[in-house]
């Protein structure tokens, strides 16, 4: 099992920044992909970044391409997402997620463990 807490999210005014970040524990040797997805009410889970934790390549959304920064540090088992130039159509709530995958991903059936979200209001 792997165990993913999320923290930092929070109000924001548009074009302001907020960063995100996600510990994880337990067995997450059996994963090699870590990600962040979005749900605002009403809509479906959408993948917003992933990171290949072998190699730290990225894949983003085209929704935050150049706002959003998925990162890493292995030695603590923590993933960040930094986020600038926020909207309000970033307002949601936002999880972190693990999983076992051949290449990236952002579908949620692909993501085996979820945290509980952290929730981000951007205002105009």
């Amino acid at each position: 099992q792997v165990q993913l807490v999320e923290s930092g999210g929070g109000s924001v005014q548009a074009g302001g920044s907020l960063r995100l970040s996600c510990a994880a524990s337990g067995y997450t040797y059996s994963t090699n992909f870590m990600a962040w997805f979005r749900q605002a009410p009403g809509k479906e889970r959408e993948g917003v970044a992933t990171i290949y934790t072998a190699s730290g390549g990225t894949a983003y959304a085209d929704s935050v391409k150049g706002r959003f920064t998925i990162s890493q540090d292995s030695a603590k088992n923590m993933v960040y997402l930094q986020m600038n130039s926020l909207k309000p159509e970033d307002t949601a709530m936002y999880y972190c997620a693990a999983g076992s995958a051949r290449w990236y991903t952002l579908l949620a059936r692909e993501y085996g463990y979820w945290g509980q979200g952290t929730q981000v209001t951007v205002s105009s």
